[in-house]
């Protein structure tokens, strides 16, 4: 008989559990035979793991890349859990000193596996220690406060998989980068996949709920899973309160409504920033700081959270000048285009 796997945790520091939170980790597939869409990656991660267990060896370290949303976190739960292995969590900000990585290393059971999120916001110091802990499982660290007594300690890691995961890959360095012998690039979900998420968690939440307000909000998600289960907790929220409790399609238009999540899954934040660029910028370019004080965001957000959906939509495009407004963007706002050169000469 099969053991059951290892629920060790650790979460990143600061973050407060919560009833939210704890819903939403309830709605995380556990298994890959759970986890809905990504199809090549599954396939890739089945061949992998099982070669791995067949070899009794930890599997390859394991680069994880996508937008906000997308899976991440569930698909390093899910290595664990199919690596029969502990979980330990952390994020590249929260290492702070070489002492941090120090302690969530040694803390490692052999075979473990160790989640960095935001990997990509690693300090330089850590990153070049993580070398050697990466390729021989030693992790070497300065220890003494004074330079004269300061000496050099050589701590010997158990096998582990690091799991990585970053929404800028491209901010990471070639030689962090390359010690990562799996890398896979997670995509945004077809509606179809959504309803299937959609339904998963109605079930797991004991929300009833027909299939039309599955499209509804699927259609309404931006081909993201994170999105899609917060909209369906607040749909349930409107159907409890000023409904029946069953989600139809006229409770699940009416929540969404007032979230201002229109039908195309474009929210207030969007169309704040769709408007910036056209309106107060005549279409751009215009640079991401430039339209983050705009709007009242930080860049971050803008750039993380608002562009990369608007950019795969079609509505905003990065030319080496700045952000502009395409013409899917004129027509979604009923804006004139301002007379002058075509601004997509510029890409």
């Amino acid at each position: 008989m099969a053991t059951a796997p290892k629920r060790r945790k650790v979460l990143n520091a600061g973050i407060t559990d919560n009833a939210e939170q704890a819903t939403d980790h309830s709605l995380r597939p556990q298994r890959l035979a759970e986890f809905i869409g990504q199809a090549k990656i599954r396939e890739q991660l089945e061949v992998f793991i099982a070669a791995a267990r067949n070899r009794r060896e930890p599997l390859d370290h394991v680069l994880l890349v996508s937008p906000p949303g997308l899976g991440k976190t569930t698909l390093a739960t899910v290595i664990a859990n199919e690596m029969n292995a502990g979980l330990r969590i952390t994020s590249g900000p929260a290492l702070e000193r070489p002492g941090d990585a120090a302690a969530a290393l040694t803390a490692l059971q052999a075979g473990d596996v160790l989640f960095i999120d935001e990997i990509h916001r690693l300090h330089p110091a850590i990153e070049e220690s993580m070398y050697s802990a990466l390729e021989d499982r030693r992790f070497d660290v300065m220890v003494g406060d004074g330079s004269a007594a300061a000496a050099a300690v050589s701590l010997d890691l158990e096998p582990f998989t690091l799991v990585g995961a970053t929404t800028r890959a491209g901010m990471m360095t070639s030689p962090l980068r390359d010690r990562f012998g799996i890398q896979l690039r997670l995509d945004f979900y077809p509606v179809t996949e959504l309803a299937e998420i959609v339904r998963r968690s109605a079930q797991l939440l004991n929300a009833p709920i027909d299939d039309p307000a599955i499209g509804e909000i699927a259609g309404r998600s931006r081909g993201t899973p994170r999105i899609a289960n917060r909209l369906l907790r607040r749909v349930r929220d409107f159907a409890q309160v000023r409904g029946s409790g069953q989600i139809d399609m006229d409770a699940a238009r009416q929540a969404l409504q007032l979230l201002e999540v229109d039908e195309r899954g474009l929210d207030a934040l969007d169309m704040r920033y769709l408007e910036a660029l056209a309106v107060n910028f005549g279409g751009g370019p215009a640079g991401l700081e430039t339209l983050a004080v705009a709007i009242s965001e930080s860049p971050d957000t803008v750039e993380n959270f608002v562009e990369p959906f608007l950019i795969q939509q079609g509505y905003v495009a990065r030319t080496p000048r700045g952000r502009i407004s395409t013409e899917h963007a004129w027509k979604l706002l009923g804006v004139k285009k301002p007379n002058g050169p075509p601004l997509l000469d510029d890409l």
